[in-house]
C-alpha cells in the first residue's frame, strides 16, 4: 500500500519502493552496518548488495499512513549489536519521518551477517 499525504492544494502519494530506497540510504550511513543483505531462500544463501540494492534488503509496508520497515543487514564484527540496532532504528525514524511526514510505527532489524571491516 502506498503512504498518502494530504496537502492544501492536493494530495501526494509515496511508493514504498521510494521509502526503501531512501530508508536504505539512511541506513548504510549508520555506524556498525556494513551493508544490506540480500537473501537466496532458495539455498539460504545471504550476499551484501551493492549501493544501488539497497531497497532489496528493506521490506516496507505503509498501514493507515504508519510506515513499517523491515531490515535485513549484515553488521560490522566486534561491535555491540544492540548499540548499531539503537543507532539504525533512531536514525531511520527521525529521517523518514521528516522525509515523507508519515509516522513509523515499526522498525524491525534482522542480522543476516557479520563481516570484518579493514
Amino acid at each position: 500500500m502506498k503512504g498518502h499525504i494530504k496537502a492544501s492544494l492536493g494530495e501526494v502519494v509515496i511508493n514504498p519502493e521510494v521509502i526503501a530506497t531512501y530508508a536504505g540510504s539512511v541506513a548504510v550511513e549508520c555506524f556498525g552496518i556494513v551493508g544490506m543483505a540480500a537473501v537466496n531462500m532458495k539455498d539460504g544463501l545471504v550476499g551484501l548488495l551493492k549501493k544501488d540494492g539497497l531497497k532489496h534488503g528493506i521490506n516496507v509496508s505503509v498501514q493507515d499512513n504508519k510506515i513499517s520497515l523491515d531490515f535485513h543487514v549484515i553488521v560490522a564484527y566486534d561491535v555491540s549489536i544492540s548499540a548499531i540496532a539503537e543507532n539504525l532504528i533512531e536514525s531511520v525514524t527521525w529521517r523518514l519521518e521528516e522525509f515523507t511526514g508519515m509516522k513509523v510505527d515499526r522498525v524491525r532489524i534482522i542480522v543476516e551477517g557479520v563481516r570484518v571491516i579493514d
